[in-house]
């Protein structure tokens, strides 16, 4: 649902009323973008990097102000068995070894173990299992 309404809401108001203070952050950047300020000059007259004033304006102007509530975050993943273990580190030689010329990527580790495991890990813990297992260099 894109928010196509004329009217901007009472920012001000909702900024005095607001408790969380990365909510009010959020809502006081929308208000000088609603003043015409570059995304530029928010992120430098709040200190948060343009990249966060741009996904809270895009959240913004697609979803409303339901856009700009934090999303629940899932948790940390489960850790995977010794087993499950010992069948990536036998993916990860198999594929390190075999005449691919291409590299193995932390991204394709990543998808086989959500592939066969159903776990989602970040890119960073990737890296960290695969230390693990010592196939780090």
């Amino acid at each position: 649902m894109i928010n196509d309404s004329l009217e901007a809401p009472d920012f001000m108001k909702l900024i005095r009323q607001e408790k969380n203070a990365r909510m009010r952050l959020k809502l006081l950047a929308l208000l000088h973008f609603h003043e015409g300020k570059s995304r530029y000059q928010i992120s430098d007259y709040l200190k948060v990097s343009r990249t966060s004033v741009n996904k809270w304006v895009s959240s913004y102007l697609s979803q409303g102000l339901e856009g700009l509530k934090d999303k629940k975050h899932s948790g940390r993943p489960a850790a995977l068995t010794e087993e499950q273990l010992k069948q990536l580190s036998i993916f990860i030689k198999h594929r390190t070894s075999s005449c691919d010329k291409d590299k193995l990527h932390g991204s394709e580790i990543q998808n086989y173990i959500l592939d066969n495991f159903g776990v989602s890990y970040e890119i960073s813990n990737i890296y960290r299992i695969i230390e693990r297992l010592g196939y780090a260099d």
